[in-house]
């Protein structure tokens, strides 16, 4: 198998699939916030949670759901700012993927990546980062 890249390009594609694998389990994973809640411990990601309130009409009373699940719909995210998080969180996981997959691809592919694409790539990845370093700012207990 011929490349494209120099032994530095490959460790940069080899740590952008960890990054990206890491963000994006991240993204999927419930435990962004903890805390308790009814005298039990509570979690909840962009679009999971685990053990949560529900509302008990039949009983007029609050009872806690000890499993971990996701929003019924889009809209039953608690906030806006909380659904605007989930969706430039899971643009940022994307463009990080498709980098990481492209410079493995470039590992394996002779003359697929040359110094323009890389460049290109690099500000994607960038790009992708940001989007996903700044997954939680402007969401507080309060919104929620």
């Amino acid at each position: 198998m011929a490349s494209s890249l120099t032994c530095a390009g490959v460790v940069w594609a080899f740590l952008s699939f960890l990054c990206a694998a890491a963000s994006c389990v991240g993204f999927f994973m419930p435990y962004w916030l903890l805390g308790s809640q009814l005298e039990k411990s509570v979690s909840f990601g962009t679009f999971r949670r685990c053990s949560y309130p529900v509302r008990d009409e039949s009983r007029q009373t609050t009872v806690m759901v000890e499993q971990c699940g996701r929003y019924a719909s889009f809209q039953a995210i608690p906030s806006a700012e909380w659904r605007i998080c989930t969706v430039v969180t899971g643009l940022g996981c994307g463009l990080l993927l498709l980098v990481a997959l492209t410079a493995l691809m470039g590992c394996c592919v002779s003359e697929l990546i040359s110094r323009t694409v890389g460049r290109v790539a690099g500000g994607i990845q960038f790009l992708g980062g940001k989007c996903s370093c700044e997954e939680g700012t402007g969401v507080s207990w309060l919104s929620v």
